[in-house]
């Protein structure tokens, strides 16, 4: 197979807004609690979210190359998902590329390592999600693949997947279950609605849920 494969799975842009519109959470419980990404990778600022296409690129340690060449090709509704490799402390990508992505109309960045120029990346509002922030520069000297699956978050992302960013973190949607997670997630916050308003008329969460039973199997004890 080639380094770099140009052919992805297409999502329709009104599936793609409608998913925008969900929280991270929701998307991954309504999932049965799959494809979040680990804790590290976080937006650069709270505000961020994002929606988008997986470009998927891996880069060599140390090395951006095939980051910029990945941006070349993204599209208006990407997310650009970067397997950096082990070293988190580089800065493979700020302002300079953040313009581009940008122009571009891309929805997202995801890496796996830091960023920098993170003050110029949140007043223009891209939206970049990493494992931190770092100034320390990289080579542009070795090639790696470009849509082909990598690993993010502990999550493997396949080029075409959904990629949801939010304060919360990242969750990862497989491009063939896009449709019925939306169904799911929507069901999940009407239910949760529903819940709410019950809480707030009173009621216990311990009770709506029936945790008594949880706890009279687990042979809980109350005083």
């Amino acid at each position: 197979m080639k380094d770099v494969v140009k052919a992805r799975p297409v999502l329709p842009e009104e599936l793609r807004l409608a998913l925008a519109e969900q929280d991270v959470a929701t998307v991954h419980e309504a999932m049965g609690r799959r494809g979040a990404m680990t804790h590290e990778i976080k937006p650069v600022e709270p505000a961020m979210r994002m929606c988008g296409r997986a470009l998927t690129v891996k880069c060599h340690p140390g090395d951006n190359l095939m980051l910029i060449k990945a941006v070349s090709m993204a599209r208006p509704g990407d997310v650009v998902v970067a397997d950096m490799g082990p070293i988190v402390d580089n800065g493979p990508f700020g302002e300079v590329l953040a313009v581009e992505c940008q122009t571009k109309k891309v929805a997202g960045l995801v890496v796996t390592c830091s960023v920098r120029d993170t003050a110029a990346i949140a007043h223009m509002g891209f939206p970049v999600f990493s494992a931190g922030v770092s100034v320390f520069g990289t080579a542009k000297a070795t090639k790696g693949t470009i849509n082909h699956p990598v690993v993010c978050g502990g999550v493997t992302v396949y080029p075409g997947d959904v990629v949801l960013g939010d304060r919360d973190g990242v969750v990862v949607i497989p491009f063939d279950e896009a449709e019925k997670t939306l169904a799911a997630a929507n069901a999940r916050t009407a239910k949760e609605a529903r819940v709410m308003e019950r809480l707030r008329a009173g009621e216990s969460l311990f009770d709506i849920y029936g945790y008594q039973k949880v706890f009279d199997a687990l042979g809980c004890e109350e005083e």
